[in-house]
């Protein structure tokens, strides 16, 4: 499943929290996983693919961090 992260709402977003799960649930390396945290919370959209089996955990991770997304494919 592809999703289009959008924006991170939160109020203080934790850098490494939303890395982390970037991470866990698109199976990327840890540096990528930063870029993508820092061009996410610039305001850019970022694309990521999830795995079908971390789909349901993955959107309800992205959920609690407040990060804003939608569903591709």
């Amino acid at each position: 499943m592809k999703l289009n992260l959008l924006s991170c709402d939160a109020q203080r977003p934790d850098k490494r929290a939303i890395a982390k799960c970037i991470t866990e649930i698109s199976n990327i390396n840890q540096s990528l996983s930063n870029e993508l945290t820092a061009i996410l919370l610039e305001g850019d959209a970022v694309d990521i693919e999830v795995t079908d089996k971390n789909s349901g955990s993955a959107l309800r991770a992205l959920r609690k961090l407040s990060i804003d997304y939608e569903i591709l494919d």
